[in-house]
């Protein structure tokens, strides 16, 4: 574990809270210290619940560890059953409170509670929160479900979806539809929207829907050893997703699949002039390896661009996404630091980056256009309205979310073309105030040009005291944006390689014939 500013998973107990926020008739009670209090930020404020998380708090002060911190815990268990009377509870420690080592599974099962109490051992220093929310369901599982008969009609449990997923809430809608044009009724979604009774009669169903792996993978195996359920392993996510998804759950069922994808509406701009424009964009790609792994698949066969780069934060998944950087012909990148994927973007400087909310915060810092495609996520990827990105109506949620961005890029690059015209000039107002715009004569010649020692002199110093001449940088001006901070970078480099301390116009083209050979 290292202290930094913006990470992309909380420790493990966060991944339990996802769960037990995400199901009805659970409680959680944490044995953690005063600060380690935030479930009801992360999940009021993010994710705009109308009702505050199910956690209860030891919340002991330093002042308490000299003294009886176990006691604290039991009158916090106590208090959570008599005053919300949940179906069930779940124990656990924070990553400070696991320091002082009081067992709360072993408390807890002294006290003799009317209703299931489930232990959980989260590794704090060693895991982080997708292993949580995975670890946490499949201890519920293992302790609530059982086999039993199969419904009388083939049915599936919807399984994988928590709190703070990526539209997880959507998500359950369209899998739902999809299962219900085959005739396949939903036995129970969980953890979210599910209560410990639902859990108990998931033996009921005849397969399960896998929907994200990191959080309900391991349920999902003990499910198949132990009640005979077997589960997809395809998440439909893109159009060609969906169909081999229809089709295994097809096979899984024993009825013909059925492809009804009257909504799709991404088939008509792949017939139109515009689509020319998306073809062969660059795209980096990261954050959970269940998005990523899908999206790539839909960047590259479904939109046409070019995938220069790819890698996901969740380590436990390490293996696949390098097996899929293999296969695209780029290195994989795997860590859980961001100014590594910022220094990898930076690098390769795509036109575009398909990430987390943090790379939403690098591509602003670049000047490169992204779209979020996975967690970690804020309060504006949690959308009123019906946006999945799964099936039919998921692809053209996607459809929208990649090429908003570009198209808004490509406006951007058209003002900087046109920069010099009497309408578009830096100097003249927005065009749609007509008279009220400053507009500059056609007639009008360019200021004089200053000396190079005067320009050098009012010019910010670049690395190693490289200044650029004016008449460079207008000419770098004219690069388009989403290039233009490689341009610069690979022109001030080519500069320090040879000695020069001023950057001219010649200095530029001469860089650019260097890099192009």
């Amino acid at each position: 574990m290292k202290l930094t500013v913006w990470t992309y998973e909380g420790p493990p107990h966060v991944g339990a809270m996802r769960v037990a926020t995400a199901m009805k008739g659970l409680h959680y009670v944490l044995h953690a210290p005063q600060g380690d209090t935030y479930a009801d930020l992360l999940f009021t404020m993010i994710e705009r619940r109308g009702h505050r998380p199910p956690v209860s708090y030891t919340t002991f002060q330093a002042r308490d560890l000299g003294a009886d911190t176990a006691n604290l815990f039991k009158t916090a268990l106590q208090d959570a059953y008599d005053r919300f009377k949940p179906q069930a509870l779940i124990v656990g420690s924070s990553c400070t409170a696991e320091l002082i080592q009081d067992d709360p599974g072993g408390m807890a099962e002294t006290m003799g509670l009317p209703v299931p109490v489930i232990p959980l051992e989260l590794p704090s220093y060693q895991r982080k929160e997708n292993f949580g929310t995975d670890e946490t369901f499949f201890q519920i599982v293992k302790a609530l479900a059982r086999p039993m008969q199969r419904s009388a009609h083939v049915s599936a449990n919807l399984i994988g979806p928590t709190g703070l997923g990526f539209r997880h809430r959507d998500d359950i809608v369209e899998v739902t539809a999809m299962l219900e044009e085959m005739g396949i009724g939903v036995n129970v979604v969980a953890p979210m929207g599910a209560t410990p009774a639902d859990i108990a009669r998931m033996g009921a169903a005849h397969f399960n829907v896998l929907m994200y792996p990191e959080h309900a993978e391991a349920a999902a195996r003990w499910a198949e050893k132990t009640l005979g359920q077997p589960y997809t392993k395809v998440v439909p996510i893109g159009v060609g997703a969906t169909r081999d998804f229809i089709a295994e759950v097809a096979a899984l069922a024993g009825v013909p699949p059925k492809y009804d994808d009257s909504r799709l509406r991404m088939p008509w701009y792949s017939q139109s002039v515009d689509s020319t424009y998306l073809t062969g964009k660059r795209v980096f790609l990261f954050g959970d390896a269940t998005h990523v792994k899908c999206m790539a698949r839909m960047a590259r066969d479904e939109m046409g661009f070019e995938v220069v780069g790819l890698g996901c934060y969740n380590r436990e998944f390490a293996r696949d996404i390098r097996a899929l950087a293999k296969e695209y012909g780029v290195e994989a990148l795997v860590t859980d630091d961001y100014l590594e994927v910022e220094k990898a973007i930076e690098d390769l400087a795509p036109e575009m980056i398909l990430g987390t909310q943090m790379e939403r915060h690098i591509g602003k810092r670049l000047g490169i256009p992204c779209a979020v495609i996975s967690a970690p996520v804020h309060v504006q990827d949690f959308p009123a309205r019906y946006s999945p990105v799964m099936g039919w109506e998921g692809a053209n949620v996607i459809f929208d979310t990649l090429v908003h961005p570009l198209v808004m890029g490509l406006e951007e690059h058209l003002l900087h073309m046109f920069r010099e015209d009497f309408e578009f000039h830096d100097e003249a107002g927005a065009s749609h105030h007509g008279g009220a715009a400053k507009l500059r004569a056609l007639d009008e010649s360019p200021a004089a040009e200053p000396e190079p020692a005067m320009a050098a002199a009012g010019a910010a110093p670049a690395e190693g005291n490289i200044v650029w001449l004016s008449d460079a940088e207008r000419e770098l001006k004219k690069i388009p944006f989403f290039v233009r901070g490689k341009a610069k970078r690979n022109t001030e480099k080519f500069a320090l390689e040879k000695g020069v301390t001023q950057i001219s116009v010649e200095t530029l083209y001469e860089a650019k014939a260097h890099y192009a050979r």
